[in-house]
């Protein structure tokens, strides 16, 4: 008969195997005593949100050792937190994440609420992170359920309804093993049993702590879970970004609108994007057409970007946007696509 998972095994795992992380307080230290950073864990979740760990880490490390508190954060200038996020992705995230950040210092006294209804009254914090922050920061028994636990849920209960319909039934799942001890290092532990041991291809059963009470080893059936419906096919849409360069280095640049993708960011002027875009060039000049294309694939659509260039008089105004002078011009201050633009014309593709 297969035995009920229970979270003292998984404890007893996660003491000996949690991963390392930056903003991560280990088993050991929090059984002495250390508490978690609620800054910390919700900077990291905010972070991780649709981003890999290895990703995350050097982003983290910048942003805590040039911002150390939510405060100095809500102090920081929008600018410098945009270019400081370039090339991590979502930039909503980091516009909301200052949005948080001021509304903590400025309406929290610069302490985050601990509370799973309070915070989730702070922009840009859902359920899952409103959760997880009240879990592992206050060690408060909530339910966190990110795409790791979402697997290990529906292979222990060899659940084979698809996601994302499968959601709340897996919800209710890791709702119904949260314990009331230690839910903090618990939320972590099935994370990390996911990440490591659970893993998408190839899960290595014979290390899993809960693999006696796992449905779907008993039944063979742990490879093909969890069961996804079919992704629909992503549209592909075009643009036309323009690189202008002044005789004595500088490059034209825009601040794009706060709302919409790449809001608030540094980058190339241009089109629209869309089936069939016009010319938009922000300065009269004689624009060379390059002859490859900067191709990017965001969450809902692949962006295809023709590449013009053209190098423009000391004298000429644009008519949107704003020369950078080549000394104060820093290429990892773009998001990602834009610097796919910029390399290009670096190497000289025309």
């Amino acid at each position: 008969m297969r035995e009920r998972a229970d979270s003292s095994a998984l404890l007893e795992w996660y003491d000996r195997h949690a991963r390392s992380m930056p903003w991560r307080v280990p088993p050991h230290d929090r059984k002495a005593g250390v508490v978690p950073d609620p800054y910390r864990v919700w900077m990291s979740e905010i972070m991780l949100q649709q981003t890999t760990v290895a990703a995350v880490k050097s982003y983290f490390e910048a942003f805590t050792q040039r911002w150390p508190t939510v405060t100095d954060l809500a102090n920081a200038e929008d600018a410098d937190v945009m270019a400081e996020w370039a090339g991590l992705g979502y930039y909503a995230r980091a516009r909301n994440l200052l949005k948080c950040a001021r509304v903590v210092a400025n309406d929290f006294g610069g302490k985050f609420p601990d509370d799973h209804d309070t915070l989730l009254t702070l922009p840009g914090v859902g359920p899952y992170t409103a959760a997880a922050v009240s879990s592992i920061a206050f060690d408060r028994p909530e339910t966190v359920v990110d795409g790791n636990v979402e697997r290990v849920m529906a292979r222990l209960y060899d659940e084979h309804t698809p996601l994302p319909n499968a959601k709340p039934i897996l919800t209710e799942f890791a709702r119904d093993l949260t314990p009331d001890e230690r839910p903090g290092d618990y939320a972590q532990a099935v994370m990390d049993l996911g990440a490591t041991i659970c893993t998408p291809r190839n899960p290595a059963c014979g290390l899993c702590p809960w693999r006696k009470s796992c449905a779907a080893w008993e039944n063979g059936t742990a490879a093909e879970l969890p069961k996804k419906a079919p992704k629909k096919r992503k549209p592909t849409r075009h643009g036309i970004v323009y690189l202008a360069r002044r005789i004595d280095g500088a490059w034209l640049l825009e601040q794009r609108p706060d709302n919409g993708l790449l809001g608030g960011m540094l980058g190339w002027p241009g089109s629209d994007w869309g089936d069939d875009p016009s010319e938009a060039a922000p300065i009269r000049a004689e624009w060379k057409t390059l002859n490859e294309e900067a191709r990017h694939t965001f969450t809902h659509f692949h962006l295809r970007l023709t590449v013009k260039t053209a190098l423009v008089p000391l004298d000429r105004e644009p008519s949107t946007g704003m020369f950078i002078e080549a000394d104060d011009f820093d290429r990892s201050n773009l998001p990602t696509v834009m610097r796919k633009a910029y390399d290009l014309v670096a190497k000289g593709k025309t």
